[in-house]
């Protein structure tokens, strides 16, 4: 099974302390932070791209284009939503939004890159060598 333009996915949280603006710091205000939204949508993107590959495959994510629209308290349901829009060799470009029980709360776009596992962590670990 390969990626195809289409592919959906689906990723889904409550928003807890642990989970703010304040938590993350990225802000003073306990409500759902910035940096969780994107590591939401990031979620539902990479799960939903996994089943296509090859065993020794991966996704990393290389961009993410967003807008966080609507701030969400502790307590409440949080989801987002991807949808791959083009993909062109091992560049996956994605649409993704973000809702809670109210409404959008985030959108934009996000690109993941397929790589191969073993060489991917082996350059990695190159940044360790003095």
């Amino acid at each position: 099974m390969s990626v195809t333009v289409g592919l959906k996915g689906r990723a889904e949280a409550t928003v807890t302390d642990a989970k703010t603006a304040s938590a993350a710091c990225s802000g003073a205000l306990p409500v759902f932070g910035t940096p969780f939204m994107c590591a939401l949508m990031e979620e539902a993107a990479w799960t939903s791209i996994a089943p296509c590959l090859e065993p020794g495959q991966s996704t990393v994510g290389t961009r993410l284009d967003i807008s966080h629209d609507s701030a969400t308290p502790v307590g409440m349901k949080v989801w987002a939503e991807s949808e791959v829009t083009e993909v062109n060799g091992k560049r996956i470009e994605l649409k993704v939004a973000a809702y809670d029980e109210k409404g959008m709360i985030g959108q934009g776009t996000h690109q993941r890159f397929i790589v191969q596992d073993e060489k991917f962590l082996a350059r990695t670990a190159k940044k360790l060598e003095g």
